[in-house]
């Protein structure tokens, strides 16, 4: 298993940037590129640097199981939901898995608010 606490990630909104282009390229789609936004890059450096502290041997390449605890930094409304996305791509970006596409089961769970916000991620690699 696979235990790491990571600061708050921004929400799936704040995570993506759409750009309006000129015509169409396997980047964009129907006259928008998407990117990940300054916040979301700064995220991934930032769990990049906690991964790296985990010093693991390399990424995990079974089917997984996946458990967050969300702790959100104040007492305003969010859905649960909207953090996932910046957490996962990040873990696999600082290489804790090779595709999130391995992830088989995930839970959630909010948590007390904790200023200024942070999430426990908990991973186990299932039996084949």
């Amino acid at each position: 298993m696979i235990s790491i606490v990571l600061p708050y990630p921004p929400s799936v909104n704040a995570y993506w940037r759409h750009i309006p282009t000129l015509g169409r390229s396997k980047y964009s789609r129907g006259g928008v590129r998407v990117l990940i936004s300054e916040r979301g890059r700064e995220y991934r450096t930032s769990v990049g640097k906690h991964v790296r502290l985990l010093r693991l041997r390399g990424p995990l390449t079974a089917r997984l199981a996946i458990s967050i605890d969300v702790f959100p930094p104040d007492h305003r409304r969010r859905d649960l939901d909207n953090a996932l996305k910046a957490i996962l791509d990040s873990l696999q970006a600082a290489g804790v898995f090779e595709d999130d596409e391995q992830i088989d089961q995930i839970a959630v769970m909010r948590r007390e608010v904790v200023p200024p916000g942070r999430v426990k991620v908990e991973l186990l690699e299932l039996p084949a």
